[in-house]
């Protein structure tokens, strides 16, 4: 993928909706692209995470394992494609932290890999960029929350 496409992935995701053209040229130079086969991990629950995954292409469950008593196995919290994001604590933290779910390919997936360090620097020497992000990373805790209750209705 070349920069120009990679650039019009990452704003045309609602991410990073309204992202400015000077932020958008920053943060495009500490991704990189990752491809996964169907039925691969982008990456498993009790890992260390430390990026933020943009999926260009593919469609993704976002999973977690139970073991609630007689109910044991994992849950869908949520079903992810093209332009949904996954990923974000330690962005927020500036720390890996462990991962609270796992992110299974159910189709060909292609995914842009942001360095979520890199991004937390940024949002540390531009305030401005760092609030929009800061905004930008609370929308996706809120809707994987709301997903997460939603799996848990169906148990």
């Amino acid at each position: 993928m070349e920069k120009p496409e990679m650039q019009a992935t990452l704003q045309s995701c609602r991410f990073l909706k309204n992202i400015s053209p000077v932020h958008l040229e920053t943060i495009s130079g500490f991704c990189s692209i990752d491809h996964y086969e169907a039925g691969t991990y982008i990456f498993r629950q009790g890992d260390f995470g430390e990026d933020l995954f943009i999926i260009v292409d593919g469609y993704v469950f976002l999973e977690r394992a139970m073991d609630i008593g007689s109910h044991k196995g994992s849950v869908v919290i949520d079903a992810l494609g093209k332009g949904r994001t996954l990923g974000c604590w330690s962005t927020l933290l500036g720390e890996p932290h462990v991962l609270l779910s796992s992110a299974n390919c159910q189709k060909d997936s292609t995914v842009i890999r942001l360095k979520g360090g890199e991004l937390r620097k940024c949002m540390e020497e531009d305030t401005a960029f760092g609030f929009f992000m800061l905004e930008r990373l609370s929308f996706l805790l809120r809707d994987r929350i709301q997903a997460a209750y939603g799996a848990m209705d169906k148990i």
